[in-house]
């Protein structure tokens, strides 16, 4: 019978997830303020879209600073 799967998975290698974890930070940070730009030019419809958008940014950002939080613990 021949394995389904004839790969190993790689191991969990988690030591540079602080570094990543920043990087997407700064990255969304980035995207924020790109955002804040667009919404000069921007009115009605499109700039609550725009709002809303960077709602969840600032959230995902809360959530990527204590995922860094935690694995800095470990």
């Amino acid at each position: 019978m021949t394995d389904k799967y004839p790969y190993e998975p790689k191991p969990d290698d988690r030591s540079d997830n602080v570094e990543k974890l920043q990087g997407m930070v700064q990255d969304t940070i980035q995207n924020i303020e790109k955002a804040h730009d667009t919404m000069k030019h921007s009115s009605g419809e499109e700039k609550e879209k725009i709002k809303e958008k960077n709602k969840r940014r600032e959230e995902a950002i809360e959530g990527m600073r204590q995922e860094i939080k935690d694995e800095a613990k470990q």
